[in-house]
């Protein structure tokens, strides 16, 4: 049975209500100044991490903080066809859950937030804000495409992603991105995603075999050389991560949906490869690097990341079930 709503809701409204609360945060907490910057971030008037200029004014970086207002635009879509949906006789069908598809959009949204704390405050609380975000957001990739493999519940779902997301907040602000044991969670969940997918999508024996390799083979399209991690081990552990879910019994029949990956799943990789190859763009170091532009590498980064996470909204939410897994 499809979850559907029994009356319509207005989730667009409430998100709407949401960001004007977080934008009244900002501008309280950012009125007389955000406090003392993190210990990478640069003076007033030098060149940030980011190329663009260290601004005195409320925005450190007001060309890199701006740009996230893609995630904003992009997530209210969400919550405006998300309300649609709640309207019609099927209700809210994307991920079988109106809870994980509200999440989705949320998270997607909150993207935008997290970044700006980061590039607007340059303080350690906005990196963390930063980093939580994603985490956040691509945490529920991997894990709802693992519900789908071992058929767990979404209690289960729920357990697993807050235990992971609470865990990934503390350590972050205690020991960095590392977590003080070499693990970038959010390097580790985008290859879980592509592995898990492949499972989703080849749900049988050639699936188990290539899900790994298939993640070592895209991450050298993101500098992520497979030579690196040959000669280099024990630097590279977490790369076990991405052949574990090849081991999740009965996958043959418990995985019961049909995704199509045309265009919206290959128009959302795109857009994520070109984001990265413009990212990489956006350093000082780069003969490109204009720091006073009002166009910066890093800002059209996160708007085509934003365009990427609806490219994946629409990818999901065109997800049929087969009538035996419709609960």
């Amino acid at each position: 049975m499809i979850l559907k709503n029994n009356l319509p809701r207005n989730y667009f409204s409430y998100a709407l209500y949401s960001l004007f609360f977080t934008a009244l945060l900002f501008i309280i907490f950012g009125y007389n100044g955000w406090g003392p910057a993190a210990q990478n971030e640069q003076a007033i008037g030098e060149i940030s991490r980011w190329c663009e200029r260290v601004s005195g004014g409320f925005f450190r970086e007001p060309v890199n903080t701006l740009g996230n207002l893609g995630f904003v635009v992009t997530g209210l879509y969400m919550f405006y066809k998300l309300s649609k949906d709640a309207t019609t006789s099927e209700g809210i069908r994307m991920f079988s859950s109106s809870s994980l598809a509200l999440l989705y959009a949320s998270a997607s949204t909150f993207l935008g937030p997290g970044s700006m704390a980061m590039h607007g405050t340059h303080t350690k609380f906005g990196a963390w804000l930063d980093n939580v975000s994603m985490v956040t957001y691509i945490l529920i990739l991997w894990i709802y495409n693992l519900k789908r493999l071992a058929n767990f519940t979404q209690k289960t779902f729920y357990y697993i992603y807050i235990s992971i997301l609470i865990y990934f907040a503390i350590a972050y602000w205690n020991f960095g991105s590392g977590l003080g044991i070499g693990l970038d969670i959010f390097e580790v969940s985008i290859g879980l995603w592509l592995s898990t997918e492949v499972l989703v999508r080849f749900p049988n024996f050639y699936g188990r075999l290539s899900a790994g390799f298939v993640v070592l083979i895209v991450q050298e399209l993101f500098g992520n050389r497979l030579i690196d991690v040959i000669q280099s081990p024990l630097d590279n552990w977490h790369v076990l991560f991405y052949f574990l879910p090849a081991f999740t019994p009965n996958i043959e029949k418990n995985v019961g949906v049909k995704r199509s990956y045309s265009p919206w799943f290959w128009v959302g990789f795109l857009s994520f490869y070109a984001a990265y190859t413009i990212w990489l763009t956006g350093v000082p170091e780069d003969p490109s690097c204009n720091p006073d532009s009002w166009i910066q590498a890093h800002m059209i980064w996160h708007i085509l990341c934003s365009f990427a996470t609806l490219c994946f909204f629409n990818f999901y939410r065109k997800e049929q079930l087969n009538e035996r897994h419709d609960l």
